[in-house]
């Protein structure tokens, strides 16, 4: 025998699948129909020639070897055709699944060739039809339905099938629907035609001669199915519970008669209809026949309709061109006559239209299609012997109305594997395209629905597990028009609970809009899904249409919430682990879980005490985040035993489960519910502990996960830590657990306390703690990323975690700065109320603080040197700077009567290394452009570091160390230092602070310099030069306070000390002249003060016309001076007016002398000048003393103006 007529497909071994593809147009008449085969699997021998018997051989004779094995033919009692028993009643299940690739999208029918023919011929036959109808996707099982074998068993209790299947047909059978069943027996002489019109095999079956076909082999309905068979049904509907899923998925299917029994399976396109055919038909070839089909036939009878459609069919099907008839009369061989293919429907008496043939098929599918809608269920299409009507009944809902037990329909396990195996096959393609998710889903929902939890609880848990699988996690949710999980998916195929609304709906519409007319359900069946009233309609052209939507798009909704999608994860990983808990033992054998007494582990011996301090927990979290390799030899906790499928299961949905609160944590730490995130990380890490508990070895992908577990709790605490005031809210969201995060715990608790990260996941009350508890998390992430197991795996992450560790070492660094600061305050308030007498030296806590707090800026530091991250570097050298300063400050000098001492070695010594960490700082950045922001503040810090230092060497001189001369030079160093990291150019916020402290460093270098003027004796040189640098810097002072517009008080202090310096240099002056010329210099700088007296006037409106809209009558009655509350220093203006007064007095009086009593004769402006100095000098004695601020303030600003608008000295800046 030959597979199909080709040498190259004989070369295969047997059992080999292979694909061959021919295409075949058959002609009919002026019509055309598509026929196309490819064979997808073959298990016959090489090709073998037919023998053409010599004329008059009886073929009742056997032949002389028909005992002895070939290798050609097979062994003893088989045919190249496989085993000579009837094929079993699942056929379409065991190339479902040989091919799952096909199910449920590429093909549209799967089935032995015999039930294809038997339906292809309903409108020719009188036969009972009697078929069993499956759907997963668009694809329909067919597969013969045996009502009277199932009778048998049940009866005989041979294998008996579950009693609501049998009550429902039984029902059918008593109350009116004709079902005939006749034994009739049949031989090479019997009558072909008559069982070829009335009867047909109750189980699909192979050919078991070459002498009969399928209406002549009656003889097989007496032949008895074999035990091996009957068991085989009865192992598909009672599986033992200790199931093991590679062996039920993979090989099993042998031992539960859901084996692929076929020769040969090929994938028939009829039309537009693909169809995956097992057949058995024997293929002849030899000779110039490479291919043909053999035939045994009565050469007094002609071929009838039934039996052209049934060669015409099988030849189609197995693409063979030609068919030889080997005609006979009683047994004896008269002649052989070769027929093509598509002559067969032209042959006389067995004329028929092949378009006839294709319309039936469309129709039958189409009916088919639009009437077995649902995934899962069992239709029962059914022609009673002699009718022409044809009903589809569902089984399942008919069961289920009985209200019997589920999975007592011998076909519920054999359709939940395979929508599991399609399932399975189709996660394979959801990793790439994401469309397929939405089929998935209805798959496994299906497949759970149909079977018992007790007793397939392996398939129940495994189903839910991989429906967690579809939820995306770590992606974020699609937001284009692609399809995904909210798309369906799929058109094909959507569970009950999706329908249940859209029923109501269209049943109305459907009513009046169906193309059904026909087979709308009738009244006197209330039974059926759906009957055609006649087969003569099945040969109309396009009679039936499948106008019914299998999979709305709206099917199946995901949320585009994480937290939703998360919660639907938990579920499934809920169902899941019950499916397994229910397998191991009885919750009422275990103690029960009490989270306040720990049970002793196997990885719990680090302390023989079992003491609960801070430190041993720390040294379990590091030990429980290492990697883990031994050898599992004893059941675990719960009773499990290592390598078991319960233990495989719940490894996998311990995994999901912390992956999925990991990612709830992630996203409440994003919406800043702290309390939330630190509930739902601390129940990730518990379902990891549980994982450590039942694992042998951890895969570097979950170690890398579980470093980010420790990541993100580390994060999670740092933030409870920087927002202690919302302690409470966080204490109420940490509390709060849902009645399935509580199962879910429960379960972990079969396998494990859950206790080695409590110490990370619990909510202290004490910031301090909470960093510590965070930097250890950090710590344990970074111990476990550079381990043996993950130095290979785990760059990016640990770039990431080391500039965590950083970061919390910053953190912990800046608390303890902090904390040592407010020591330091406290002592100095203390200080002040002189409650101790001992706070000169510094106190044993603040140096830990500061120990403390220097150690983390080291080991930050290194953490970002390792990473090359030079902004944060300098970040922490600033940081350390500013830990150096408060250390300088706490080193202050302090005098006897408490009082500031001079400045000492100590606090210079700090500030300097506080310096040498800001110019390390502005050596890391390099450049303002590489970091804007941080240059600025390391440049500002640097520059008032320098500026402190200046001042307080400048303000506590220390004179009994170092000479006046060197001091002098060490605070103008440091003076011309700060102005240098004064940026002056760049905008930005600190530009007017950078002008205000450059008008004061200038300001306090010319006092400086004037000091040394006054006090210097002796060398001339060095006192002119004195003089010079003081006026230079008091200009500078000057234009800087007059551009910065709100620094009144200062600007008038500066021009008020130059104006001393000018009385200073003309009391030292001996000629009229000279004097008269100071003096005149002297006003030209009291004019100056105008600005300054302008800028007071307007704050002080401002404030009394603020007072006056709050309480007009209180700002009447009330003194401005005592009332004003804004930025204005009003004791310092009353000062500053106090100092300006006399001195301007003190001018105008010495210029009036001056002028008055010069020798030479006055000209016209000097008398002008000297009027107006008398007028001014006059109103400035007669000016009242008592008038409030604001009235005074305005009076000094007239007599200003009336001397300016005489002198013209009005904008020319200052003199210098």
């Amino acid at each position: 025998m030959s597979s199909i007529g080709s040498a190259s497909v004989g070369d295969k071994e047997p059992d080999i699948p292979f694909e061959m593809e021919e295409d075949a147009v058959v002609c009919s008449g002026n019509s055309e129909i598509k026929s196309r085969a490819v064979v997808k699997y073959s298990a016959a021998p090489p090709p073998a020639s037919y023998a053409v018997l010599q004329e008059k051989t009886d073929l009742k004779l056997p032949p002389a070897n028909w005992l002895r094995e070939n290798p050609q033919l097979g062994s003893a009692g088989t045919t190249a055709l496989g085993s000579s028993s009837k094929s079993k009643p699942f056929s379409s299940f065991g190339m479902a699944y040989d091919f799952i690739d096909c199910i449920g999208d590429d093909v549209d029918v799967v089935s032995d060739s015999e039930n294809i023919k038997k339906l292809l011929k309903i409108p020719y036959s009188k036969s009972h039809v009697s078929m069993a109808v499956h759907r997963v996707g668009r694809t329909l099982l067919l597969d013969e339905l045996d009502i009277q074998e199932l009778f048998m068993r049940s009866f005989l209790f041979i294998n008996p099938v579950k009693i609501p299947l049998l009550q429902v047909i039984t029902f059918f059978f008593f109350f009116g629907l004709p079902v005939s069943y006749p034994y009739v027996t049949s031989s090479i002489n019997g009558d072909e035609e008559s069982g070829a019109e009335e009867f047909s095999p109750s189980w699909p079956n192979t050919i078991t001669s070459s002498h009969t076909d399928e209406e002549d082999s009656a003889a097989s309905k007496q032949e008895s199915v074999s035990m091996d068979s009957l068991f085989a049904l009865g192992q598909v509907t009672s599986v033992p519970k200790e199931q093991n899923l590679p062996t039920l998925f993979n090989e099993g299917e042998n031992s539960q008669g859901l084996r692929n029994d076929f020769v040969r399976n090929i994938m028939w396109t009829f039309e537009d209809i693909h169809m995956l055919v097992g057949s058995n038909m024997p293929i002849f070839g030899g000779g110039r026949y490479p291919a043909v089909s053999l035939r045994l036939r009565d050469n007094n009878k002609p071929i009838n309709i039934l039996t052209g459609i049934d060669y015409w069919l099988d030849n189609l099907m197995c693409n063979v061109p030609e068919l030889v008839m080997c005609f006979h009369v009683n047994g004896i061989v008269q002649k052989y006559e070769m027929i093509k293919t598509e002559d067969i429907p032209h042959l006389e008496n067995s004329t028929f239209s092949t378009r006839v043939v294709k319309d039936i098929a469309q129709n039958i599918l189409s009916f088919l299609k639009s009437n077995c809608t649902k995934e899962g269920h069992t239709y029962w299409l059914f022609k009673a012997s002699g009718s022409d009507i044809v009903k589809l009944y569902d089984l399942t809902t008919l069961c289920e109305e009985a209200e019997e037990e589920k999975c007592q329909n011998p076909f519920t396990l054999p359709v939940a594997v395979l929508l599991y195996k399609v399932a399975s096959n189709l996660m394979l393609k959801a990793r790439q395209n994401r469309k397929h998710n939405g089929t998935i889903r209805t798959l496994l929902l299906n497949c759970v629905k149909l079977l018992d939890q007790e007793r397939h609880p392996q398939i129940i848990a495994s189903a839910h597990y991989m429906l967690s699988e579809l939820f995306q996690l770590d992606e974020p949710p699609e937001e284009d028009g692609t399809e995904s999980l909210r798309a369906g998916g799929s058109e094909d195929s959507y569970s009950d609970e999706d329908r249940e609304e859209e029923d109501e709906d269209l049943t109305e519409e459907s009513d009046e809009n169906s193309s059904y007319s026909s087979c709308s359900r009738p009244q006197d069946d209330s039974k059926a899904v759906a009957v055609i009233r006649s087969v003569g309609e099945l040969s109309v052209p396009e009679k039936y249409k499948s106008t019914h939507q299998i999979r709305p798009s709206c099917a199946f909704p995901v949320s585009q919430d994480k937290e939703e999608r998360c919660r639907h994860v938990l579920s499934y990983v809920l169902k899941g682990l019950k499916a397994v808990d229910g397998t191991i033992k009885k919750e009422s054998d275990l103690p029960a879980a009490d989270p306040n007494t720990p049970i002793p582990l196997k990885y719990e011996d680090r302390s023989a005490t079992g003491a609960c301090s801070a430190e041993n927990g720390i040294s379990l979290l590091l030990e429980r985040a290492g990697t883990l390799q031994y050898d599992q030899k004893y059941p675990t906790r719960s009773g499990m035993i290592p390598g078991s499928w319960q233990h495989r299961m719940k490894l996998q949905l311990f995994l999901k489960a912390s992956k999925a609160y990991y990612v709830l944590s992630d996203a409440a730490t994003n919406l800043l519910k702290y309390g939330r995130a630190l509930r739902y990380i601390k129940l990730s890490l518990q379902c990891y502990d549980a994982y450590c508990s039942v694992s042998g070895a951890l895969h570097p992908q979950v170690l890398l996960f579980h470093s980010q577990c420790l990541s993100l709790c580390g994060d999670i605490q740092l933030m409870l830590a920087q927002n202690a005031n919302n302690r409470a809210a966080y204490l109420e969201e940490y509390s709060y657990q849902t009645k399935e995060d509580q199962e879910i715990l429960h379960s972990l608790h079969r396998e494990s306390s859950c206790q080695a990260f409590n110490m990370a996941t619990d909510l202290a009350m004490d910031p301090e703690y909470q960093l510590f508890v965070s930097s250890k998390c950090y710590e344990a992430a970074y111990e476990l990323l550079v381990s043996e197991a993950l130095k290979d795996h785990a760059a990016d992450q640990l770039a990431q975690v080391l500039k965590r560790l950083g970061n919390i070492r910053n953190e912990m660094g800046v608390f303890y700065m902090n904390q040592s600061a407010a020591l330091q305050t406290e002592k100095e308030g203390m200080t002040r109320l002189c409650v101790f007498s001992d706070l000169k030296s510094v106190s044993v806590a603040e140096q830990e603080m500061w120990k403390k707090s220097f150690a983390f800026f080291e080991k930050g530091m290194k953490d970002f040197e390792a990473i090359g991250d030079k902004t944060n570097t300098a970040l922490l050298l600033c940081n350390t700077g500013r830990l150096m300063r408060i250390c300088a400050q706490a080193h202050c000098g302090v005098a006897d009567d408490q009082s500031r001492g001079e400045f000492s070695p100590e606090e210079a010594l700090y500030y300097n290394k506080a310096i040498d960490y800001y110019l390390r700082a502005m050596k890391s950045l390099a450049n303002r452009e590489n970091h804007p922001a941080v240059w600025d503040s390391v440049n500002w810090e640097l520059s008032t570091t320098y500026f402190t230092l200046a001042t307080l060497l400048q303000d506590y001189a220390p004179l009994s160390r170092k000479a006046q001369e060197q001091i002098e030079r060490e605070v103008t160093e440091a003076m011309m230092k700060s102005l240098k990291y004064c940026d002056l150019q760049t905008e930005s916020a600190r530009q007017p602070l950078y002008q205000y402290r450059a008008a004061t460093i200038h300001h306090r270098l010319a006092s400086m310099y004037h000091s040394c003027f006054r006090n210097q004796v002796g060398d001339e040189h060095l006192r002119k030069q004195h003089r010079s640098l003081a006026e230079l810097h008091y200009s500078k002072a000057v234009c800087l306070f007059l551009s910065l517009k709100d620094a009144p008080c200062e600007l008038l202090r500066t021009l008020l000390e130059r104006v001393a310096f000018a009385e200073f240099t003309m009391a030292g002056q001996s000629s009229s002249a000279a004097k008269l010329k100071s003096l005149t210099g002297a006003l030209e700088i009291m004019t100056e003060t105008r600005h300054a007296f302008q800028l007071i006037h307007k704050e002080l409106l401002e404030e009394q016309i603020e007072l006056n809209e709050q309480d007009p009558e209180s700002a009447e009655s009330s003194d401005l001076a005592s009332t004003l509350t804004s930025g204005l220093n009003i004791e310092e203006v009353v000062k500053l007016i106090g100092v300006f007064e006399p001195s301007f007095s003190f001018l105008l009086l010495q210029l009036v002398k001056l002028m008055t009593t010069a020798k030479r004769k006055p000209s016209n402006k000097d008398e002008e000048l000297l009027k107006t100095y008398k007028n001014v000098y006059s109103k400035l004695l007669r000016a009242e003393k008592n008038t409030p601020l604001l009235s005074r303030v305005m009076f000094y600003i007239e007599l200003l103006q009336q001397l300016t608008a005489e002198t013209g000295s009005d904008n020319k800046g200052s003199v210098s």
